[in-house]
């Protein structure tokens, strides 16, 4: 049938017409349906305590209800519901300040108005926070704990109360919204999401600094294992998502242990910064050098079995033509090393989460 669209000269609107056609609230999935809440950023309507007495600051905010739009409140000037309830002697309480509109069209209460109210909750050793009987349109602004008498003062916690934004707006919340279309964003104080149509996409953040790690350094078999001793390392890793790449330089020093009575069945391991997606794939280039007077040789970097850790597999001669020792690099591949001597390594990876 017909309706009266807003707004248009000589036309009356009931206040259910006028509260429908309000779409200013994000939609809740349904025909109509918005969500409730405050304004993200918004420090109105934010309930504290003096003592016993429960204030809650000046605010606005929206109450929708099904089948009756949003309706919005505004309280120009701080409000007073009460006082905290006397302690229970020996249980704890949970007790619920919240937001409520009497609209005498729907619940016949012979009221039109809004308001702020106090309900103390029933005292038990795992005390829950009360519903409000018999009221149908509110909207939750906080929970005030109340111990058992002697086990200190109520503590007021504002996460039960919800938060809203136009349609389009990115929420806060530490849940995703019900419901959501493809192309909603929603921040669950961590991170960005986009809902995709099926699932929850995080959207990274550019990464910053590159993070320092060491890297455990061990052998295949677990035998005459090195230690760095004065060995500078230059080691960094960086994240995007799941992609991990890093650069590591190590330079052995003076007091470097290369394993006592090591042998070529004692090939280096060295751990990923993260746990790798699989084991087996190539990470990247390796520089192996003997040392100043010498020419470099190049290895490839590969992902062990287990994915924590790496090996560098000798695959090219050095770059002046000479033939290189090949099998996989240990204390005595593809030279005896010592002092003086340094690898490094430009790699990346798919990280397993």
């Amino acid at each position: 049938m017909p309706v009266d669209p807003w707004a248009i000269d000589t036309l009356a609107f009931t206040g259910l017409e006028a509260r429908n056609v309000e779409m200013g609230a994000m939609a809740n999935g349904t025909a109509l349906g918005s969500r409730s809440g405050v304004r993200p950023g918004d420090p109105g309507l934010t309930v504290t305590l003096a003592g016993s007495t429960i204030n809650v600051s000046a605010g606005v905010a929206a109450v929708a209800y099904a089948g009756q739009g949003v309706y919005r409140a505004a309280f120009p000037s701080s409000v007073s519901p009460g006082t905290v309830n006397a302690a229970h002697a020996t249980l704890p309480r949970i007790d619920l300040v919240y937001l409520r509109v009497w609209d005498n069209s729907v619940d016949a209460s012979g009221l039109n108005k809004a308001d702020i109210v106090y309900l103390a909750g029933t005292a038990a050793a795992s005390p829950v926070a009360p519903t409000p009987a018999g009221t149908q349109i509110y909207m939750p602004l906080a929970t005030i704990s109340v111990p058992a008498s002697g086990g200190g003062s109520p503590s007021v916690s504002t996460a039960v109360r919800p938060y809203t934004v136009a349609p389009g707006g990115i929420l806060p919340s530490a849940t995703a919204p019900g419901s959501p279309y493809t192309g909603q964003f929603y921040d669950d104080g961590t991170n960005l999401l986009r809902w995709n149509g099926s699932a929850w996409e995080t959207y990274q953040k550019a990464p910053g600094a590159w993070t320092p790690w060491t890297p455990t350094w061990s052998t295949s078999t677990g035998l005459h294992l090195p230690s760095y001793g004065n060995a500078v390392l230059d080691c960094r890793y960086t994240k995007l998502g799941r992609l991990v790449i890093f650069y590591m330089d190590v330079a052995f020093g003076s007091t470097t242990n290369f394993g006592s009575g090591a042998v070529s069945s004692d090939n280096w391991t060295f751990t990923l910064p993260v746990t790798a997606a699989t084991a087996g794939a190539t990470l990247g280039k390796c520089s192996i050098e003997p040392g100043h007077s010498q020419r470099a040789s190049s290895a490839m970097a590969q992902i062990n079995t287990g994915a924590t850790t790496m090996s560098m597999y000798m695959d090219g001669p050095r770059i002046d033509g000479t033939a290189t020792v090949t099998g996989v690099v240990d204390s005595v591949t593809p030279f005896v090393w010592g002092s003086g001597m340094r690898f490094s390594a430009t790699c990346q990876y798919e990280s397993a989460s």
